[in-house]
């Protein structure tokens, strides 16, 4: 059997990437094919592979301005080469479930989420861009067939596997297909209880609209107690303008460093809807309860009142009031840890190895 894997791009090191990167784990002599690929930005781990790229990595700022080349990349996404491979296995957030196999190859897509920017929050996402007001005006034109060709990829794969419940839901809404659900891997062993956790909050990740970091800021400027928030992203200087001095705004950190700041965190705040929510699961295998908004994967990760707590409204009077009731003493770390555990990279690779075999 010819295994390929296929992923969107390599240009940042988040959740999706780590999938990818755990499957490449799962079969390294497998051909690795993505968009464009930025050795600087991901996984050194990638480096060892065979990842072989679209005709957009020879374009001039192809790679470091990738974004400008979404209209190619439907086109660059099905002229990866892949009739000699029986198997494929796409990771996908955008496009690379629309790759084109052998009439007797079988593809299946692991799907993060149907893209976001064209189902789910498209409104913002447009009301976000930074970009020429002219063409602002026009790419929703775009984004209409932009979204007629994702209907039409996903049609092309044989089996959904969805990273969560919550995605389940909405693959069955936008593509009318079926899919299993195995949870993405988190590498538990990455992460400890400290023996005397400090006295702040936590939250982190990319600094983008959909995380609502802006409610979690609102709600610690008028509590007044302390915050870090680790990561980075387009929102990240207008987010740190609005923040009070009690909120410490670190950047991206190291992963041993992200370790340490979760296992000393008294808590770990998820504002958000997740697909899955990776962080909230790594703030549990340090033993940290999370206080997340009730709704997305949070639902299917966290469990009230023994890993961590919810808010009921997505605002930051409802968040802060949640805040003030919550007493981490209240948790106990080691159980919080172990449940954390059932979602360890050896889960995922297991699950993952049975899937195929029943498939076959």
């Amino acid at each position: 059997m010819k295994l390929a894997l296929v992923h969107d791009h390599l240009v940042q090191d988040g959740g999706a990437e780590n999938v990818a990167k755990t499957l490449q784990e799962i079969f390294p002599e497998s051909p690795f094919f993505t968009l464009v690929y930025d050795k600087t930005k991901v996984h050194p781990d990638f480096q060892k592979y065979d990842v072989r790229t679209s005709f957009l990595q020879k374009i001039p700022l192809g790679v470091s301005k990738y974004q400008w080349f979404l209209t190619l990349m439907p086109t660059a996404t099905e002229n990866h080469n892949l009739n000699e491979f029986d198997v494929v296995i796409s990771s996908s957030s955008i496009f690379s479930k629309g790759v084109i196999t052998s009439p007797n190859a079988k593809h299946i897509c692991y799907c993060h989420t149907p893209p976001r920017f064209l189902w789910t929050d498209s409104h913002n996402y447009l009301e976000e861009l930074k970009i020429n007001s002219l063409f602002k005006r026009f790419l929703p034109f775009f984004l209409t067939r932009l979204r007629q060709w994702d209907k039409i990829a996903a049609e092309r794969v044989d089996h959904f596997i969805a990273n969560s419940e919550e995605v389940k839901k909405r693959i069955k809404k936008y593509y009318n297909r079926d899919s299993e659900v195995i949870y993405p891997p988190v590498d538990t062993n990455k992460f400890f209880i400290s023996d005397k956790p400090d006295n702040y909050f936590l939250a982190g990740g990319r600094l983008v609209g959909y995380k609502r970091f802006d409610l979690v800021i609102d709600a610690f400027n008028r509590l007044n107690l302390p915050l870090k928030i680790f990561g980075d992203g387009p929102l990240f200087k207008k987010l740190k303008e609005h923040a009070k001095s009690n909120i410490t705004f670190l950047g991206r950190v190291s992963d041993e460093r992200r370790a340490d700041l979760f296992s000393q965190a008294q808590a770990f705040i998820n504002p958000q809807v997740e697909d899955f929510g990776i962080t909230a699961v790594e703030a549990m295998a340090s033993g940290r309860p999370v206080i997340a908004f009730k709704a997305g994967g949070a639902l299917e990760t966290i469990l009230e009142g023994q890993t961590g707590t919810f808010f009921d409204d997505q605002t930051w009077t409802d968040l802060a009031d949640k805040i003030i009731r919550f007493k981490s003493e209240q948790f106990n770390p080691e159980e919080i840890r172990a449940h954390a555990q059932k979602f360890d990279t050896t889960v995922f690779k297991q699950k993952i190895l049975e899937y195929l075999e029943r498939m076959n």
